[in-house]
């Protein structure tokens, strides 16, 4: 559907839907909450290009945003598929809305007749260049082993967004960066893990993780282990699928050739949950992956470090094993 030429309320001119070449290349999600500007620009961007070459179907998921992020979408992007929930439902549940009426929801692995051969996961505060997931696309494609790709995210100021190519969170890693060694010895092979900051930026590399704000995730990988876990309302997610991937015998990699734009927590500046939700996502990551073969001593030292950050209520869930019921606001 073509939407060139028409009109918006606003004055500007509604983006033309992508380009159709072949079909079910891509399934492109979006979640949202109160970006609605960014999210616009961001939509322009695939429209505009960033999708070049490739057969792809847009979905944002609203997640209860207070601005007009929904309306514009309706009259602005007609061919995007939108999902508006009443609610925030976090990022994981909300993008797993998507996959699901993308036909990822299957988890047989080597399941045939699905639409799409691959999904991206974007955030609305990106901006992605000419041709920009063709030239991802094109990576999975050439190696077969490879269930996720992302591209170098640069910010605002054109320095590179470090979350975009990082080793997990494991203790000895996280200790580094607790201590402060990983900003004092960015450099250094040990110390310099969390980011991988010891690496050139425009040097292609296989790493443990990349970020949720723009990966690029193979069809049969994602039917094969499973859509997010829901356990993470908001960060640690990408860390968790990505190390389910490495488990499952596939490759994660880092292709700087190609680049996106990120803004940056532009949906989580000055939100109280979302600095809670960082030090909930480390502790569920941690138990999940790793407290089963660390001694007690350990875990109550993980323990205490992230109640140190979280606060009582994380220390709550951390001692008795359940989310507290009282939610923080989410903005």
């Amino acid at each position: 559907m073509d939407a060139a030429g028409s009109a918006s309320a606003s004055g500007a001119p509604a983006a033309a839907a992508p380009p159709a070449v072949s079909a079910g290349d891509v399934a492109v999600v979006i979640v949202n909450h109160g970006t609605a500007a960014l999210l616009a620009d961001c939509l322009r961007s695939l429209a505009g290009g960033g999708l070049a070459g490739l057969a792809a179907t847009v979905w944002v998921v609203d997640n209860a945003s207070p601005d007009d992020s929904v309306a514009l979408v309706r009259r602005d992007f007609p061919w995007v598929r939108l999902i508006a929930s009443r609610e925030n439902l976090g990022f994981s549940t909300a993008n797993n809305l998507a996959l699901r009426q993308a036909g990822f929801g299957c988890e047989a692995p080597g399941d045939e007749g699905r639409p799409f051969r691959h999904a991206l996961i974007l955030n609305p505060d990106t901006v992605v260049p000419q041709g920009a997931v063709r030239a991802l696309a094109d990576d999975l494609e050439a190696e077969p082993d490879l269930a996720v790709v992302g591209p170098r995210l640069l910010l605002p100021d054109g320095s590179l967004d470090l979350a975009c190519r990082r080793a997990f969170p494991s203790p000895e890693v996280s200790l580094y960066r607790f201590l402060g060694l990983s900003r004092r010895f960015p450099r250094h092979r040990r110390f310099g893990r969390y980011n991988m900051t010891f690496l050139p930026e425009t040097q292609a590399a296989d790493v443990d993780s990349v970020v949720g704000a723009c990966m690029l995730v193979r069809g049969t990988a994602i039917r094969q282990v499973g859509l997010f876990d829901e356990a993470f309302w908001m960060y640690g997610e990408d860390l968790d699928w990505c190390m389910r991937f490495k488990q499952a015998g596939w490759r994660v990699a880092y292709r700087p050739r190609t680049v996106a734009h990120h803004v940056k927590r532009a949906a989580s500046r000055g939100s109280a949950r979302a600095r809670y939700e960082f030090q909930r996502a480390m502790w569920l990551f941690y138990r999940k992956h790793y407290a089963a073969r660390n001694g007690l001593p350990l875990r109550l030292l993980v323990m205490a470090a992230l109640a140190l950050r979280g606060g009582p209520r994380l220390l709550r869930e951390m001692m008795t094993g359940q989310a507290a019921p009282a939610m923080l606001p989410d903005r």
